[in-house]
């Protein structure tokens, strides 16, 4: 049996009806996974692939965007199964078609945003680890914030970068700022649901203006990791902000808070594609330091 075969068979185990699907159909817009659209004219499912070896990965979004569904917040595709065949890993979800955003839908972004993060739990982290692109994401229970930033976020990546050889400059600074984590996260959050790998190519509208979001990184932590993030990248519409902060406002010292925490994703994207985020990530930290 093809892995497509595979695929269709296990589709209809789930659903419990029968799937004869047509050829699929490729998507574009990742570099990490293969994306299709798999239809029989009658169901239609999202697929992605991957090498056999990604299976725990595709697990681990599974649980996370069906965690971020069960908010009843954000529109989010259902997981429906994944598996292996062979040497190619696969999760099916369910396909939204897409559209465009509006000023409205801005808003609505921002609203259910800030209640999907009302959301909390009894400590930081997640019942799983995942990734954050194709990175590993550590996410084991802590009670203390700022530990669980400096040790399984920026450590973490910190660690990575002298395995990939970025040492020297960049390591000295790193350290330096760990050691000053107590200064930079000067307020105490509450743990909250959060995307984790919340930019502008993880969110979207559907067909009838609804916002949706996919390709989670979840977990459970400061929200403010997740408006910074928001940030990076081009950011999102300025209706989306206005929104977010009238349902619930942030606290003093964010501008300070989010160059902090999207420090984690310049360095992964260090990690990924090398190139000119470890200047920026130097530049990043030595701006911290000035604010100690």
């Amino acid at each position: 049996m093809s892995i497509w075969g595979e695929i269709a068979t296990q589709i209809a185990t789930t659903t419990g009806q029968p799937f004869d699907p047509q050829p699929p159909r490729g998507l574009g817009g990742g570099c990490i996974n293969g994306a299709f659209r798999l239809s029989d004219g009658r169901q239609t499912w999202f697929v992605k692939t991957n090498r056999a070896a990604k299976l725990d990965m595709f697990e681990a979004e599974a649980e996370g965007l069906n965690a971020l569904g069960a908010s009843n917040t954000l529109r989010v595709p259902k997981a429906l199964c994944t598996g292996r065949r062979d040497d190619v890993s696969y999760i099916v979800m369910q396909h939204i078609r897409l559209g465009h955003g509006t000023p409205p839908g801005w808003r609505m972004a921002g609203e259910r945003l800030a209640e999907m993060h009302r959301n909390s739990e009894t400590a930081f982290g997640w019942q799983r680890n995942n990734t954050i692109g194709a990175t590993p994401q550590h996410n084991d229970w802590q009670d203390d914030w700022i530990g669980f930033w400096r040790d399984q976020r920026l450590g973490f990546q910190l660690a990575e970068a002298a395995r990939n050889g970025y040492g020297g400059r960049l390591q000295t600074l790193g350290e330096q700022l760990r050691e000053r984590f107590a200064v930079l996260i000067d307020h105490a959050p509450q743990p909250a649901l959060l995307h984790g790998d919340l930019w502008c190519g993880n969110l979207s509208f559907t067909e009838n203006g609804e916002p949706a979001i996919y390709d989670p990184a979840t977990y459970f932590g400061d929200r403010e990791a997740e408006l910074a993030m928001t940030e990076l990248f081009g950011g999102f519409h300025a209706d989306f902000y206005a929104a977010y902060r009238a349902s619930w406002p942030l606290d003093s010292g964010y501008r300070v808070r989010k160059t902090l925490y999207n420090l984690y994703h310049v360095l992964n994207h260090l990690n990924l594609f090398g190139g000119g985020y470890g200047a920026q990530s130097e530049q990043m930290i030595q701006a911290l330091l000035a604010e100690c």
